[in-house]
Parts: C-alpha cells; structure tokens; sequence
C-alpha cells in the first residue's frame, strides 16, 4: 500500500524514524521485535487531542516492553527492532483492515484525533509509519534468509493487570503462537520448569490470528520461522531492575527452546 497524494505527509522532518534497529550485528539467531515500544505522536497530530498522560499509559504504548526487549538484546547479542510511534497513532502490529489499527476508542478513553478519519489520512499513517517499520524488519529476515543464517523471531510485549471494567488478569507471562506452537510450547515448557511459581499461560491473555496481529503472521508464520510473542504484565516490569530481571528469565527460557528445536540442524 502506497500513498502519493500531495497534501502534507503525517510525519516532518522535526519526527524520529519510525523505527529503531538495535545490536544490528548481534550474533545470535534471535530477531527481536518491539512493535508498542514508543510514545511518539508526530507533531502535525496535535497530541491526538489527548491530555500528555493519556499518551503515555498502557493505552499508548506497552510499559516496560522496551526496557526488557534492550536488555534482552544484550543478553543474547540479538538485533532489536523499536517502533518509534503511539500505537494510538498506528498499531504497528495490526493489518490496515483491523479496526484498532488506529483506534477510536482505546481501554475507553475516546481519542479525538482519530475520530471519523479520513481514508487517506489512515493511509498516509500506515504509509508513513506501519510500512516503513516492516520494511526494515522484512529486508532484514531476508538478508539473513539469503546467507542461510537462522533466525528465530521472538516479539515483545507487555499486558495491563486491568481493562476498564474487566476482571483482573492473573499472569504473569503469556506466551503467544497460532498455527505453529512447536517454539512457544518448548519455551513455555522450559520457563515454567525454570520458574514454576510465575503464572504462566500458552495465549493469554490475547491470542495470535490474521485479523489482530501483524508481525507473528507476515515475519513469523509466512516465512516458516520459529517465532512467539511474549506478554509480561507490566506491573511486574516498570522499573530497569525488574526488566533485567525479566530479561535474564526469559533468554533462559529462549536459548533451551531454540537448542530442543534444533534450530542450527
């Protein structure tokens, strides 16, 4: 999807990149992935017509995914992709057909600058911001595929104990996959035997499919890798010691998964 209308793009030239490649030579097989890594929202937005804090709690971005993905990245020598933007402003890990791809309402707080978007604002959002991101993580994987270098894809994320008005949410970890769980099952496998008194469960508290996720599907699932998305309540990861914490737990998990797939073979 390409937009190239003439009105004024989302993004000048005071806005970061969308995204943010870290370790860019770590030598291990993983490729990690931060879609709701950042709180930006381009200045031409106006803030969404949102209050500061509303653009930075759970609703904008995932807390404490950053932080454990940076540290996870050094512990295992990994490249990190960040995504720079609100997912207020677009959720880089929802296709352009998904109805929170940019949402109206998220949690329920209403998100004025959203309300009743045009067509062509949508794809100049996705345009600018969504593609550009998956640009860079694809060509990556490609590179990688084209050297015959292993590459297991581990997406990061983070879950509030609470929706507005829903039960309270008792995991600690929720490990994510759809079609394929061979790779989510041995790492939940070995964190659970690793840490059996964390509360840890396969696709909770959401769950991976076409329609709501982006990154597992096209990078994951399409190119046959060995891939899961991780979510670590963020009551748990709000400080850096927690996250180094969280970091070191979870690259134990990761590296006896990738050694019981055989994932060099």
């Amino acid at each position: 999807m390409q937009y190239s209308g003439t009105l004024p793009g989302v993004l000048s030239s005071s806005d970061p990149r969308p995204v943010e490649l870290v370790n860019a030579d770590g030598r291990a097989d993983f490729v990690l992935v931060c879609e709701h890594a950042g709180t930006a929202v381009p200045r031409r937005l106006e803030n969404l017509g949102l209050p500061a804090a509303e653009t930075l709690g759970h609703i904008a971005c995932d807390i404490g995914a950053e932080g454990v993905a940076r540290r996870l990245a050094d512990q295992l020598d990994a490249p990190l992709f960040l995504q720079r933007y609100s997912r207020l402003v677009i959720d880089c890990n929802r296709p352009f057909s998904a109805p929170d791809c940019i949402p109206e309402v998220s949690d329920g707080t209403v998100v004025p600058g959203n309300l009743q978007l045009a067509e062509y604002r949508r794809r100049q959002r996705y345009a600018e911001i969504h593609e550009p991101f998956h640009r860079e993580v694809a060509l990556f994987l490609d590179r990688r595929a084209t050297i015959g270098s292993p590459a297991v894809l581990v997406a990061v994320h983070s879950f509030t104990p609470r929706l507005a008005g829903g039960p309270r949410r008792p995991w600690q970890l929720g490990v994510l996959s759809n079609r394929d769980r061979s790779f989510a099952g041995h790492f939940l496998d070995s964190f659970q035997e690793r840490n059996p008194a964390t509360v840890c469960a396969h696709n909770e508290p959401y769950v991976v499919d076409d329609q709501g996720d982006y990154t597992i599907p096209v990078h994951g699932e399409a190119r046959g890798l060995p891939h899961l998305l991780l979510e670590i309540r963020n009551d748990l990861i709000g400080v850096p010691d927690e996250q180094r914490r969280w970091a070191s737990l979870i690259a134990d998990g990761l590296i006896d998964a990738k050694e019981k797939i055989h994932v060099n073979d």
